[in-house]
């Protein structure tokens, strides 16, 4: 992508709990961090444009496209194929297709993001599913876990697909130069697991995917860091990352409740203070918010339905990253050399 030729996002208004302000909000914030990207915003004028005016977002860098369908969060994906070809979500993921924005970014409905985007973007030859990756801290540093949410139900080919995407994904995000691999199961012995997971743990370990295979991994290994990519099924992935969220919640809660329990307590505090905030800012799920539907032909970001604007300004920050490092070129150069499925490693 040349350089000297702004990136242009397009961006859902009408997605999450808390759009459009959430959204415009975090449009306002990029316009000032990436003074390179303009966006094309698609939702319902009469919603959206109220917020445009108390962000003061400048008219130059970006162009609105009036809709007054959205998708609902509670809608089912089948029936917003059906009825939401209008949508803001759809119209924004069209215009992707249509080579009008590198990337589209929405905090709307999670299966209809990922329908829509399937129907309109497709996908890569030689994948299956596309799955949900995201970038999680960890105490070495940081790691890539997919998936986690689009796909419930995983046969041992879609493992497979999922090791090969979050490597290249792992290698062009984290600069990782040969990330290594674990698929999440309840042990780390070879007989624990589903029928499934054993199987795609076989085709991993006989096949030159170009990293490191470390075998099972359980879920306490992902705060760990003990390997670069975590691999799972989109149901267990998805219960993982919630537990995470929860758990970091959890802690910070209690490191409040402790530090005002009593005079002495909040002395001590007033000590740790520098300490405890760079904690909270490394453990703030917002500055992670931003998931990639990878294995389409496009670039389609997920973010979180009950982000603020600094979370959105965090998802749009990922859809640059991802647009930047040409992601979908590079999977689709890498599936190819692969021979994930032949004869000798399906036996």
């Amino acid at each position: 992508m040349e350089t000297n030729q702004p990136l242009v996002l397009a961006l859902d208004a009408m997605g999450g709990d808390k759009a459009p302000d959430s959204v415009i909000g975090g449009v306002k914030s990029a316009l000032h961090k990436y003074p390179d990207v303009q966006f094309i915003v698609f939702g319902d004028e009469g919603k959206v444009m109220p917020y445009m005016e108390k962000y003061d977002v400048d008219p130059k860098r970006y162009r609105f496209v009036h809709t007054p369908d959205y998708v609902r969060s509670d809608e089912k994906p089948s029936a917003a194929v059906r009825s939401g070809r209008k949508s803001s979500l759809w119209l924004a993921i069209e215009a992707v297709k249509n080579g009008e924005a590198a990337a589209v970014v929405s905090a709307g409905n999670t299966g209809a993001l990922m329908a829509f985007s399937k129907l309109i973007l497709g996908t890569m030859p030689g994948i299956h599913r596309p799955a949900i990756v995201t970038v999680l801290p960890t105490r070495t540093g940081s790691c890539v876990m997919l998936d986690l949410g689009a796909n419930a139900e995983c046969d041992a080919r879609n493992l497979v697909e999922f090791a090969v995407m979050g490597e290249v994904y792992c290698r062009a995000v984290l600069k990782r130069e040969c990330p290594t691999v674990g698929l999440l199961n309840i042990g780390s012995e070879e007989t624990k697991g589903r029928d499934e997971i054993r199987e795609a743990a076989h085709i991993l370990k006989n096949t030159p995917l170009g990293h490191e295979f470390k075998g099972f991994v359980e879920s306490d290994d992902i705060a760990k860091g003990t390997v670069d990519v975590f691999v799972t099924d989109g149901f267990s992935g998805n219960i993982a990352l919630k537990a995470i969220e929860g758990t970091v919640k959890l802690m910070l809660g209690l490191l409040k409740d402790a530090a005002t329990s009593s005079i002495f307590s909040k002395l001590g505090f007033l000590f740790a203070l520098p300490s405890l905030r760079k904690i909270k800012k490394s453990m703030d799920p917002r500055l992670y918010n931003g998931a990639m539907l990878i294995g389409l032909k496009g670039i389609s970001i997920k973010s979180h339905g009950n982000t603020d604007a600094f979370g959105f300004l965090n998802a749009i920050g990922v859809a640059i990253d991802t647009a930047r490092h040409d992601l979908v070129g590079s999977i689709a150069k890498q599936l190819p050399s692969v021979d994930l499925f032949d004869k000798e490693n399906t036996k």
